[in-house]
């Protein structure tokens, strides 16, 4: 017999529609026609074990107890779901061959794995444990899948980076928010100051953005333009570019703060003759972008309809799990199979039916052509989140779905549109030893961009995909190097520095996917990839949502801001644990892990050093901010026996 164990009652029903009838449905599992049978997980079956389950003792916070670190770990059945953890660990002895169908990431390979090993099974049985990978909840994709079934020793990366995850979690987590409350106490707070691995830093940007936007102070800074006038009579705009001797003048970002330099370059140049000294025009091409990973979708999401990362990631869960629109959505890639292709027909047709709007989109799209987003080197447990061949009436989806689900399929379609192209045209003008320059882009192909119709959307894809502005109705003229021209006007701009912005959704999304923006130890910096970031897909949402749900984090409209004891926290906390660094290091080392690049001990071991080091740092910290604030959590009244 064999035993198919899903991550999720609804995975288990899905693979049971796709293998023989007839089905009996039983408690906790179905049996198939073959007599083989599906049964699932509800998520996490099994829990890192509370400190008390390794010694009594531990049940009462102190501070002489720390740092606690389990020389055998142990991991304790959930209450909640203790029934159908029985019902799976005698399936498992029952069974000839045990399939892992978990979810297709680190999470839905170790939440099958450790209740495949928790159940005892023996060494041969263990090793013969085959992995399906299901992103498709479609019966036929689902019965492919099921015909390609791959050993589960593959995959032993993946629950290794996963199984370091939890025990760094556990690790940092238990022992730094007992430390934490216990100053806190001290202090006069009154509560849990909850510590975590990603949850901490992340609250610092936070923290750290709103201290900036609260001690900024503007400073003036000027543009000098210059209207340039050609021996036909011609007129164009250009800017000046500050030479390196005007550095002591400027500030980080190369603005000039000094109103007297400008005014001398207005006086320098005004009616003087230039020349021209460099005439550059190509033709650009840019590519579709990369279909949706979960992280980019909620960005986008955020910045289109005001959606939290939450929702979307809700949203997507009800189009992969309830409709079985899109296909598995906490996916982390952006890439497609070079297999799915050959589908695009079905999944065209599908988005045609659900959501008619790009029905005119689908006629026009060129099935032939072959974006870079089909290749098989970028994946690896999962691919780039797309529609499934699956449609259906557009009017039974809630406005939230159809607009996520219209996302997913217009960033699907794009990659069967030609390239955006455009003229980029630049004139470097010299005027009495000043550099100006004038910019144009002029439209040559809308390609994939024409399904962008929508000003406000074009123009957040021009900045994802690092366009810029400068597109023009303004012609420049037709010179060449070492034409003459006349400085026919001049003037400067006095404008005002900006404050940073708070955080919105969007953009702590962003800053989590691309944390090495934020990190500020340039050997930390250096060793960070730009796709590593602060938590995973499947969990910065919840990491998020979690913040505010501790009154650390608050909403002012579109902003993401710190509450008071938010601030109080991270201000008092040692900076390696307020600042993403040292986080940012251990995600990507438990990303080498995943990638067979590096080893569990690797990582356990220094970071379980850097904890006793932590511990003695905060032991000394003073909560004092902190004083009559919080609430203490309420304690269960036991009910009196009544005799």
């Amino acid at each position: 017999m064999i035993l198919y164990i899903a991550e999720k009652p609804s995975l288990g029903r899905a693979i049971a529609d796709a293998l023989p009838k007839p089905h009996k449905k039983a408690d906790g599992c179905i049996y198939v026609g073959n007599g083989d049978v599906v049964s699932w997980c509800i998520g996490h079956l099994l829990e890192q074990a509370q400190p008390e389950a390794y010694d009594p003792i531990y049940k009462k916070w102190a501070v002489e107890h720390l740092p606690i670190v389990p020389s055998e770990w142990k991991l304790e059945v959930k209450s909640k779901t203790r029934k159908q953890f029985s019902i799976l660990k005698k399936l498992i002895k029952q069974a000839d061959l045990l399939v892992n169908a978990g979810d297709p990431d680190r999470e839905g390979q170790i939440l099958v794995d450790e209740v495949i090993s928790f159940s005892g099974v023996s060494k041969i049985k263990r090793d013969s444990v085959k992995r399906c990978l299901i992103s498709d909840l479609n019966i036929n994709s689902v019965k492919k899948s099921l015909n390609n079934l791959r050993s589960n020793a593959e995959f032993v990366p993946l629950a290794t980076s996963a199984l370091a995850r939890a025990r760094a979690d556990w690790l940092y987590g238990i022992n730094m928010t007992r430390l934490c409350t216990l100053r806190g106490q001290k202090s006069g707070f009154n509560g849990v100051l909850s510590i975590g691995r990603v949850q901490t830093p992340l609250l610092g940007l936070v923290v750290h953005r709103d201290l900036e936007v609260k001690d900024f102070v503007s400073k003036p800074f000027y543009e000098v333009f210059v209207t340039l006038k050609t021996t036909k009579d011609e007129f164009y705009k250009a800017k000046w570019k500050p030479s390196e001797a005007c550095e002591p003048y400027m500030d980080e970002e190369g603005r000039v703060l000094s109103r007297k330099l400008a005014e001398n370059v207005v006086t320098r140049v005004s009616g003087n003759s230039g020349v021209v000294i460099k005439v550059q025009q190509n033709k650009k091409k840019q590519a579709a972008p990369l279909p949706y990973n979960l992280s980019s979708l909620q960005i986008d999401a955020a910045k289109r309809y005001g959606l939290s990362a939450k929702q979307v990631l809700d949203i997507c869960q009800q189009l992969y799990e309830k409709h079985k629109l899109i296909t598995y959505p906490r996916s982390d890639c952006r890439y497609l199979p070079l297999e799915h292709f050959t589908d695009s027909g079905y999944v065209t047709s599908a988005i045609a039916e659900t959501c008619p709007s790009l029905e005119k989109a689908v006629t026009s799209a060129d099935l032939k052509l072959k974006s870079k987003a089909w290749n098989d080197a970028k994946i690896s447990a999962h691919h780039a989140i797309i529609p499934t061949g699956k449609g259906m009436e557009a009017n039974r989806l809630t406005s939230g779905e159809a607009n996520v689900y219209q996302l997913i399929a217009r960033q699907y379609l794009i990659q069967f549109y030609p390239p955006f192209e455009y003229l980029d045209k630049q004139i470097d003008t010299e005027v009495a030893g000043g550099m100006f320059i004038a910019k144009q882009k002029d439209v040559l192909v809308q390609g994939w961009k024409l399904l962008f119709s929508n000003a406000k959307q074009a123009n957040t894809l021009a900045a994802e995909t690092k366009l810029g502005d400068g597109f023009s109705s303004v012609n420049l003229p037709n010179v060449h190097q070492g034409d003459v021209v006349l400085c026919f006007e001049a003037c400067f701009a006095e404008k005002q520095t900006s404050p940073p912005k708070y955080f919105t959704d969007a953009t702590l999304l962003s800053a989590m996917t691309g944390i090495a923006r934020y990190v500020q130890d340039s050997a930390i910096k250096k060793v960070l990839r730009e796709t590593d970031g602060l938590g995973t897909e499947a969990t910065r949402a919840g990491i998020i949502e979690l913040l505010f749900t501790r009154h650390f984090l608050t909403r002012i409209g579109k902003d993401i801001r710190a509450t008071e004891v938010g601030i109080q926290l991270i201000t008092n906390l040692p900076e390696n644990m307020a600042h993403p660094d040292m986080t940012a290091h251990w995600e990507s080392q438990l990303e080498a892990i995943s990638q067979r690049e590096m080893k569990y001990e690797n990582f356990m071991a220094p970071m379980t050093e850097s904890l006793h080091r932590l511990i003695e740092d905060v032991s000394h910290v003073q909560f004092q901010g902190l004083k009559g604030q919080g609430k203490a959590p309420i304690k269960k009244r036991r009910r009196k026996k009544v005799s």
